[in-house]
């Protein structure tokens, strides 16, 4: 068999085989920020037939815990066969999912600008993903999910720029009471909030950036056209402050589902949430 009709196979298959479609991971890809003065880094997956469309697919910004990075929900939460299953089962539309790198920052700018992590989410992520890959732009396709640390900053930019997204996805998110502010004052967690928020942790600028403050101060009758999915395990530590969360959600008449499964604050737990997030995302991308 000469070389050409090898080559000719090869590409055939190679062209079958992309045909069948499957999902690409790509791990720890970068970004320059010019606010942050440093390169981010994001895994992003792709769905499968994503190479061949010409569509555009709505976008999930799927966010990592504290000590944990861009590689995390892929290399722990085994997020790619997850997600390749809800969507071969129907359960989820095709999307694509970004999971950037946000180091130690909570999800928040510093309260002395050095580190304006959230402005870079805003102003410079989202329309490098827009500009670079093929996702829908409008609110209606977008949506954000993430765990503990995460779960905090998916709920907070909800509350902080409701015009951005169409659904939210907390797990085991730190939301965390004035009590247990004062309780990790001169802990490890403790220091870090200082660097953050400011000295102190109860400063006014955490309670600029604290989810049950902001709940509480919401006007009655506001629509932030959001839905929730809130999930947190019943032997996490957490979960008196995702219990208080759905309570003043309750109040404001803010539509949103709210689950405690029996668990902990770990991965297990975490991977087992994934697939009811991505059905109940999707919902909202579909207009069901």
């Amino acid at each position: 068999m000469s070389r050409r009709i090898i080559l000719s196979w090869c590409i055939s298959f190679a062209s079958f085989l992309s045909v069948l479609g499957q999902s690409v991971i790509k791990e720890s890809q970068k970004f320059y920020s010019n606010l942050l003065n440093k390169d981010v880094s994001y895994s992003i997956y792709l769905p499968d037939g994503y190479g061949l469309s010409e569509r555009t697919y709505p976008v999930l910004y799927l966010l990592h815990g504290w000590t944990d990075d861009e590689t995390s929900w892929i290399q722990m939460g085994d997020m790619q066969a997850i997600t390749d299953r809800a969507i071969m089962q129907g359960l989820a539309a095709k999307m694509i999912v970004v999971m950037p790198n946000a180091w130690e920052t909570w999800y928040v700018n510093s309260y002395d600008g050095k580190f304006p992590y959230e402005d870079m989410f805003f102003e410079e992520l989202i329309p490098y993903i827009q500009r670079t890959y093929k996702a829908r732009t409008e609110k209606q396709f977008r949506a954000i999910a993430g765990l503990s640390m995460g779960g905090y900053g998916a709920f907070l930019y909800t509350l902080h720029h409701p015009e951005y997204f169409t659904a939210c996805a907390p797990l085991s998110a730190a939301i965390y009471t004035e009590n247990q502010m004062k309780k990790a004052l001169n802990t490890d967690r403790g220091k870090l909030f200082d660097k953050l928020y400011g000295k102190g942790n109860l400063t006014p600028y955490w309670y600029e950036n604290s989810v049950l403050y902001l709940l509480e101060r919401m006007e009655d009758g506001v629509s932030l056209n959001v839905l929730y999915y809130i999930d947190c395990g019943d032997d996490d530590t957490l979960l008196h402050g995702n219990n208080l969360a759905h309570e003043l959600l309750r109040e404001k008449n803010i539509a949103h589902e709210f689950r405690v499964r029996d668990g902990g604050h770990t991965w297990t737990y975490w991977r087992t949430a994934l697939p009811s997030v991505l059905e109940f995302i999707s919902k909202r991308f579909r207009r069901s």
